[in-house]
């Protein structure tokens, strides 16, 4: 797979889009198929990468690390790593994240109201 390079228009206009819209901003932070879903499943309170493993059973393991590293990176999810054996991780919601809790629910109520569910 072939690189992008940094000085390219696509680049370019991204920067753009992410600094002068806000949609944008929000669409790369939680946007894709399984950010939002984690996110949910966090709203709950923290939970252990099993017990969010088991309440998305369709993800499969590299996407749900992969996933919790963005999110990490974005700070929207905490990551608490206590050193004992074995090793107990715990994943919770920042305050940025807690924050997507009205975004979440708007987007729950829009597709109640248009009959996705």
């Amino acid at each position: 797979m072939t690189a992008i390079k940094e000085s390219s228009t696509r680049n370019f206009n991204k920067g753009v889009a992410l600094t002068s819209c806000p949609v944008t901003f929000v669409m790369e932070k939680i946007g894709g198929y399984w950010k939002p879903i984690i996110i949910y499943h966090l709203m709950s309170g923290p939970k252990r990468y099993s017990e969010l493993k088991r309440a998305i059973p369709q993800i499969t393991e590299k996407m749900l690390i992969q996933h919790l590293k963005q999110l990490q990176n974005d700070d929207l999810v905490h990551r608490d790593a206590q050193a004992v054996i074995p090793p107990v991780v715990t994943y919770s919601l920042t305050k940025s994240g807690q924050d997507l809790f009205q975004v979440l629910d708007s987007m729950v109520d829009w597709a109640v109201k248009n009959g996705s569910v």
